[in-house]
């Protein structure tokens, strides 16, 4: 080999070397950055199984459960095994910020930093995040290193539009974050999305309806022995309700205190309950409300109770079909805004 040659073999080496020592003193540079702002933790997330957040056992992201793969973040939608979790955000109901990190952060590193943006003000926050290969999930893996986080602000529920407020406390949470890490946000700006956020909120508003029936005890009776009659129909818990469910596995409708009370708050009695048919929130079925009538009737007879519409108004034979034909029509409705009743789109605005 020549001499030449061993200067340029010699000169590629150092290079090679220089390259190396920069990526580890710009890892450590941004690791340091980020325990000098992050909160004390006490357990370590990943070993514990821990989520960010504690969602109730009701209410959990659809995905694989495992010891090495952990949300996120707690989301307010029901699962249910018959509907799979497309891995991405919904650009029909929610808008994107994108968080582009200045070096891989592994999932250890990252799971500290997203406890404070899970909401924005009364809208629920999905956040996503990238791996080094370009793969977008839900669920952080301990042995995966992220570029980039995606956090996915619902446009509107039933709360109203995503508001300037709300818009506002996410951003700023956001750039405080890319600050300690010297991180780069995209997005969209403030009026564009607050115009998205209007149009959205206008659409669900002339869809949505709730349909419901009474179901009048009398008299005060013990809450376990209404619950008991209840269960023993079929009726299963649900956040301090009752729910039937569908062969689907999901919610048809739901019995309820009439005082809006949950049924496990300590009162020992009640007097009237509420059928409740959310129709967005729930699969589209051509016999929706005449199904809840039937158990209703049902209800009614095993309680020696009545039932009555919410004109305190005995309920009619035939009626069922009359109200089950309007609500195909908002199905329709429904479905050409692109919010399918019963879908995880429809469930997330119309929370």
């Amino acid at each position: 080999m020549s001499e030449l040659q061993i200067y340029l073999v010699a000169l590629g080496v150092a290079a090679i070397l220089v390259v190396l020592l920069f990526n580890w003193w710009q890892d450590r540079r941004v690791r340091q950055r980020m325990q000098a702002h992050m909160p004390v933790v006490e357990h370590d997330p990943l070993l514990d199984g821990g989520l960010v957040g504690t969602p109730s056992d009701s209410r959990r992201e659809p995905g694989l459960a495992g010891s090495e793969s952990i949300p996120v973040t707690a989301v307010g939608g029901q699962a249910d095994a018959s509907v799979v979790e497309h891995e991405e955000p919904d650009p029909t109901c929610e808008v994107v910020i994108e968080v582009t990190f200045a070096g891989p952060i592994s999932a250890q590193d990252l799971m500290p930093l997203v406890q404070s943006l899970r909401s924005a003000g009364r809208k629920p926050v999905r956040i996503f995040v990238q791996d080094t290969e370009g793969q977008l999930s839900r669920r952080l893996q301990a042995d995966v290193a992220y570029q980039s986080m995606h956090l996915a602000v619902l446009l509107a529920n039933r709360s109203g539009a995503l508001s300037a407020i709300e818009w506002s406390q996410v951003w700023n949470r956001v750039q405080s974050l890319a600050d300690q890490i010297e991180a780069t946000v995209e997005g969209p700006d403030q009026q564009t999305v607050l115009e998205a956020a209007a149009r959205l909120d206008d659409t669900c508003a002339a869809l949505d309806t709730q349909v419901g029936l009474t179901v009048l005890l009398g008299k005060s009776r013990p809450v376990a022995e209404v619950t008991g009659a209840a269960r023993a129909m079929g009726f299963v818990p649900s956040e301090g309700r009752l729910a039937w469910m569908g062969d689907h596995g999901m919610e048809c409708f739901t019995l309820s205190r009439a005082d809006g009370e949950p049924f496990d708050a300590g009162m020992a009695t009640v007097d009237r309950l509420s059928l409740l048919l959310d129709v967005p929130c729930s699969p589209a079925d051509p016999r929706g409300f005449g199904r809840m009538m039937d158990v209703g009737v049902e209800l009614a007879q095993r309680l020696g109770a009545d039932l009555v519409d919410d004109q305190n108004r005995p309920v009619q034979a035939g009626t069922d079909a009359t109200i089950d034909e309007r609500l195909q029509v908002l199905h329709a409705q429904l479905e050409a805004a692109g919010l399918k009743a019963g879908s995880l789109r429809a469930r997330r605005v119309f929370s």
